[in-house]
């Protein structure tokens, strides 16, 4: 139902750009299936199918994973920063000097 919403939602809105594709007769016969099955145009399956999967790969992308040992070494860096060092405590003396402390 909510999936419904959302295809009328995204029907009413003003649509200005044009995407275009060559699929194959086999791609085509899937996707006019798929569209069937859902209820709505090929247009419209096409359009919410690619803004899926493409929010999905920006996620995924901009999502850091860590794993194993990275993981261990970037927790361990947080709850445990290394005591700034002579280039650090000068850079906060110039920061804080430009700042008006």
């Amino acid at each position: 139902m909510a999936h419904q919403q959302t295809l009328k939602a995204r029907q009413h809105s003003s649509k200005s750009e044009r995407l275009e594709a060559r699929v194959t007769r086999e791609q085509k016969r899937i996707i006019e299936r798929a569209a069937e099955l859902r209820g709505t145009t090929v247009t419209d399956f096409v359009v919410v199918s690619a803004q899926q999967a493409a929010t999905e790969t920006i996620k995924d992308f901009e999502t850091l994973s860590l794993r194993d040992e990275a993981r261990e070494v970037f927790v361990n860096a947080i709850l445990n920063p290394p005591a700034p060092n002579t280039a650090a405590r000068a850079a906060a003396r110039r920061y804080q000097g430009r700042m008006g402390r």
